[in-house]
C-alpha cells in the first residue's frame, strides 16, 4: 500500500475492528500468472490488533477484504474488489464482504456495484485521510 492509502485503510478497520492483516497475498506469481495481493483483509471477530499473513488464518472466518484508493471510486477499484473477494476464497472463509475504500463516492457505479451480494463501497472521509497526528498511527 502507499503511504496515503494505508492512513485510509487504518482507518476503516478501526471503524470496524478486530485483526488487520495488510497486503494479504492471495496468489503467489508464478510463470503463467502474476502475484496478486489484496491492500488489507479484517478479521473482525479477532483480537484488534495488525497481525502479519502468516500469523493468522482465515479459514472458518468471517472476513472483510479493503481495497483502497484516495480518489473516486471507479471501475479498477470495483474490478479490484470485485475479483478479491473470488481469490480470497481458496483460503476457505465462513464469509467474505469486499469493500471498495475510497476518498469521493460515484452515484453511478455505486449502486451498480452493491447491487452484488458482499460488495460494499466506503467512502473515507477526508479528515482522516493522511492527517499525522490524528490518532491513525499504529
Amino acid at each position: 500500500m502507499s503511504k496515503h492509502e494505508t492512513p485510509m485503510t487504518r482507518w476503516y478497520w478501526k471503524q470496524i475492528g478486530g485483526t488487520l492483516i495488510e497486503e494479504f497475498v492471495a496468489v503467489n506469481g508464478r510463470a503463467d500468472h502474476g502475484k496478486r495481493v489484496l491492500d488489507a483483509i479484517i478479521i473482525p471477530s479477532g483480537a484488534f490488533r495488525i497481525a502479519k499473513q502468516h500469523e493468522v488464518s482465515i479459514e472458518s472466518k468471517d472476513v472483510v477484504v479493503v481495497q483502497t484508493k484516495t480518489g473516486r471510486l471507479g471501475m479498477y477499484l470495483l474490478g479490484q474488489a470485485l475479483f478479491s473477494a473470488q481469490l480470497v476464497q481458496c483460503f476457505h472463509p465462513r464469509s467474505v464482504l469486499s469493500v471498495a475504500l475510497c476518498g469521493k463516492d460515484d452515484a453511478v457505479l455505486r449502486p451498480l456495484f452493491e447491487q452484488y451480494p458482499g460488495m460494499k463501497v466506503v467512502v473515507c472521509p477526508s479528515e482522516a485521510r493522511c492527517k499525522r497526528g490524528s490518532g491513525l498511527e499504529i
